[in-house]
């Protein structure tokens, strides 16, 4: 069932879905707002009304993600052995930064991250950076190199990513918006992907 919600200065649609599911729950998929309740649940305006600011600031990051992304272009036709040729450069460049080394690297396509460093020091990195330039691709190399030092997203480990993006925040909003464009145009039409 569409539903309306006000908050704040703007009016959000969403979806309220009825499943057979223990507990209540709010979802973003797809620039869309789900809430999917139990069956016999009523009231699910005191759902949204609890969870307002969290809406509102998920939504707002939403609009600003849509805005970046219609400013932003696809990298076309970079072959994957030309990313990783990139990925290995920046990660021996940073290595010799951070005094740090990966005990391994692999690529292949993740559905919501676009890297990750083990435990163990083996970095992941999607294979999809392969849209991206240069600039985003050497972020998110320095990202999880710092995973190497920091395993975690604490203080200690921004303070490490500040050092070198001041502006990490802007990355990230680029980097979501980024992911938004190659879904709409290699995930949902994978048929489109070379």
């Amino acid at each position: 069932m569409h539903c309306k919600a006000s908050i704040r200065d703007i009016v959000i649609d969403y979806e309220l879905i009825r499943r057979n599911v223990k507990n209540p729950r709010l979802e973003f998929r797809n620039n869309e707002l789900y809430l999917i309740v139990p069956h016999s649940h009523r009231n699910h305006e005191r759902i949204i009304h609890r969870h307002r600011r969290w809406i509102y600031n998920r939504y707002s990051r939403m609009l600003l993600v849509k805005e970046i992304a219609s400013d932003l272009e696809l990298v076309n036709c970079r072959p994957i052995e030309e990313l990783k040729e990139l990925v290995n450069s920046f990660v021996i460049n940073i290595g010799k930064e951070l005094c740090v080394k990966p005990r391994r690297i692999k690529f292949r396509k993740m559905r919501t991250k676009w890297g990750s460093c083990s435990s163990k020091g083996n970095l992941n990195f999607n294979s999809h950076m392969r849209y991206l330039p240069d600039k985003m691709i050497e972020y998110i190399v320095f990202h999880e190199m710092v995973h190497l030092i920091e395993l975690n997203h604490s203080k200690r480990f921004w303070s490490h990513i500040k050092k070198r993006f001041p502006d990490h925040s802007k990355y990230e909003n680029m980097l979501t918006a980024y992911w938004s464009l190659i879904h709409r145009k290699y995930v949902v039409n994978p048929c489109r992907e070379q």
